[in-house]
């Protein structure tokens, strides 16, 4: 399923990357100076001017992204909007995304999408979103210990529509990076995917390996992308690759069709596939975990969450989920765990290195847990 819709809460702590539904984030998903932790929020393709059948309104589904931003508890550090803030690159497309995005009280990040740089160069673009950048639009920034970078892949597009980086880009890139410690944590985002998703579609980039080389001494390195309008991931080492969800449209998967493009659903189905991912990035050395979560709860489609025990502790936490979604539990760590309700409601095997155990939970509720051979190991699942 491709999910679109409102956004995905980032949580980046001491280089653990986790992303989060922001419709069923708890206040603890967002910014806490308490704990130290850095959250962000990431949006994509919000295709400003669309409105074919696929979704004849996009800036109502805008909207309802940055009403789901502005409603949590605590708001998150910033924004990142990676791409396609616009259709057709027309001023008043613009305007429009500026004056939606206006509403929200913290800063956003940009990187354009090829959509972006249709007319005059992505002048227009530049002018509104590019400021303090350099070139096309690329840039850096530090909060929290970690380290951004926004790259521009969708200027000069090569035959076949791969995205390309550039020698100039990149020369700055080696640079940017060069006086960072191989331990900080670097978060990319850019608009086309840096990994070979379906070359065929243009789905890649074509200089991308130069790029990665630069940031392979790096024990934490994120890649976040939209331009496909469905999640993907992709673990290389110590770098995770994910692809974004849509706040307008969906598209076909890689291959299932002639040619990518929006995808209509009927009507009454649109709210069901409008939805958000959820990210754990447990270490840098294991893949990221993703559910995706729709914003109406289909009971024809099954939900799964994977709770992961690794360096004595369970990740997620808490996650927060809808009624009929199962967990399951896997142990990365090198000794054994377990799973027992603290209520006494279930409880699994002793489940050695790689084993796993699931549970639905068909009830709304906490339900709080712990593992009985290592007891400072706890839990929760809040279903809602």
């Amino acid at each position: 399923m491709a999910w679109v819709g409102t956004g995905a809460v980032w949580t980046l702590s001491s280089g653990i990357l986790k992303g989060s539904p922001l419709r069923q984030t708890p206040r603890a998903a967002m910014m806490s100076h308490a704990d130290s932790t850095l959250r962000f929020v990431q949006i994509s393709d919000s295709h400003i001017g669309f409105d074919k059948p696929a979704n004849t309104d996009v800036v109502a589904t805008l909207r309802a992204a940055i009403a789901t931003i502005k409603a949590a508890p605590d708001p998150p550090a910033f924004v990142l909007h990676t791409g396609d803030l616009t259709h057709l690159s027309k001023a008043a497309e613009f305007d429009t995304l500026q004056q939606v995005l206006s509403e929200l009280s913290v800063p956003v990040f940009y990187v354009p999408g090829e959509h972006d740089v249709l007319e005059d160069d992505g002048r227009s673009y530049l002018e509104r979103f590019g400021k303090g950048t350099h070139g096309a639009g690329w840039h850096s920034f530090d909060q929290g210990g970690v380290h951004f970078i926004g790259l521009v892949n969708v200027v000069n597009l090569k035959a076949g529509g791969l995205g390309t980086l550039g020698a100039e880009q990149l020369e700055w890139l080696q640079k940017d990076v060069r006086h960072l410690k191989s331990s900080v944590p670097i978060v990319v985002f850019a608009h086309i995917p840096l990994w070979s998703v379906y070359p065929e579609w243009g789905w890649g980039t074509d200089d991308s390996e130069r790029a990665l080389s630069y940031l392979r001494r790096f024990g934490s390195v994120s890649v976040l992308n939209g331009h496909i309008h469905q999640v993907m991931r992709k673990v290389e080492g110590h770098v995770t690759f994910h692809t974004a969800m849509s706040t307008a449209f969906p598209q076909p998967a890689p291959g299932t069709a002639p040619s990518p493009g929006p995808i209509k659903v009927a009507d009454d189905r649109l709210r069901k596939v409008l939805g958000l991912s959820r990210m754990s990035f447990h270490s840098v050395n294991h893949p990221i975990a993703i559910t995706d979560v729709p914003l109406e709860a289909d009971t024809q489609a099954a939900t799964v969450q994977e709770v992961v025990m690794d360096n004595f502790s369970f990740t997620p936490m808490t996650p927060s989920v809808p009624v009929g979604t199962t967990i399951t539990w896997t142990n990365r760590d090198d000794v054994p765990h377990n799973v027992v309700s603290t209520e006494q409601k279930f409880k699994s095997p002793v489940l050695d290195t790689g084993e796993q155990f699931s549970r639905r939970f068909d009830a709304p509720g906490t339900y709080p847990y712990f593992c009985s051979i290592h007891p400072r190991m706890t839990g929760r699942i809040v279903v809602a």
